[in-house]
């Protein structure tokens, strides 16, 4: 039986950061999805804005520090069997010529800097429903788009 908890949909917040022409991806561990590659994010907090999530949870978990956020989209999934719901909101997020420390080794085996058309395997699921959702439109993954802008933030 589900608890109260998790029948309520989670927010999460991630931040595509783009130095270079590649992507910043982590391998988590000792969470849902562990073994898959994602990016650095986590959960908005009350009362917290998605732009100041995504920069809190960079430096959290990365120690990096952004210089600018853009709205890029949402997804919607169904993760563990339809046991958790998460709306993700995808943040693309610019910083310095600085490199990634790992801050939680509890939560991720490190970070590494992958070029677009060659992300590893598995990719965490939210970023999946992302990248089709973003192909099906016709839209660059990485550029925000006006309407995301206008409508989302």
């Amino acid at each position: 039986m589900l608890s109260s908890m998790n029948t309520i949909p989670r927010i999460g917040v991630a931040c595509l950061v783009i130095k270079d022409g590649k992507i910043l991806l982590g391998k988590r561990k000792n969470a849902h999805g562990e073994g898959t590659w994602a990016t650095p994010g986590g959960h908005l907090q009350f009362g917290e804005k998605i732009a100041a999530c995504a920069i809190r949870e960079l430096a959290e978990e990365t120690g990096l520090v952004a210089q600018n956020t853009q709205p890029l989209d949402f997804v919607e999934n169904f993760l563990e069997g339809g046991a958790k719901h998460y709306i993700t909101f995808f943040m693309r997020v610019e910083i310095d010529d600085d490199e990634p420390q790992l801050l939680e080794p509890e939560k991720c085996e490190g970070w590494q800097w992958f070029f677009q058309e060659q992300l590893p395997s598995p990719l965490f699921e939210t970023i999946s429903t992302y990248l089709k959702k973003r192909a099906l439109e016709g839209k660059d993954p990485f550029k925000s788009s006006d309407i995301a802008k206008s409508i989302l933030f």
